[in-house]
């Protein structure tokens, strides 16, 4: 079972780096599917992260892997890390609390303001991870590169 387990590791790992294009143009494409997969948008990660591929020109199928940092194993800790993150930045409590007596125009706030502090945690978190991410690529195709040349 674990050999079965280790073969579809390297078989993952090998499609990754059998990616054409230099090593900027690779690594443009994971931090951009990376960021994506840190939104809260399900079933529209990847089509962002296509989409802002095409526009940053970097590789799509890298973008499009890069969209699985958020899967249903991560979802949870890694918005509710987003939410407390969008929290800190906004200095505010990261508590909200919903009493059964509130009004609608005051749930209607709650839920703009939760919003807000995941959306901003979401931006900050995700543009680390994307810098994280794509450096750690280049890295790895300009390894491969100078590998392959020697």
């Amino acid at each position: 079972m674990k050999l079965i387990k280790n073969l579809q590791y390297k078989k993952i790992l090998s499609l990754f780096l059998k990616q054409d294009g230099t090593p900027f143009f690779n690594a443009k494409g994971v931090a951009v599917g990376v960021f994506c997969g840190c939104f809260p948008f399900f079933g529209f990660q990847t089509l962002l992260g296509l989409f802002l591929a095409r526009v940053a020109k970097g590789n799509l199928f890298l973008a499009a892997i890069g969209t699985w940092i958020s899967n249903p194993f991560t979802y949870v800790p890694l918005y509710f890390f987003n939410y407390k993150v969008g929290s800190f930045l906004l200095k505010n409590s990261p508590d909200i609390v919903f009493d059964k007596n509130l009004m609608i125009e005051e749930l209607w706030e709650k839920g703009s303001v939760f919003s807000l502090r995941l959306i901003l945690g979401s931006a900050l978190v995700g543009f680390l991870l994307a810098s994280i991410s794509g450096i750690i690529v280049f890295l790895l195709y300009k390894r491969k590169i100078k590998k392959t040349a020697s």
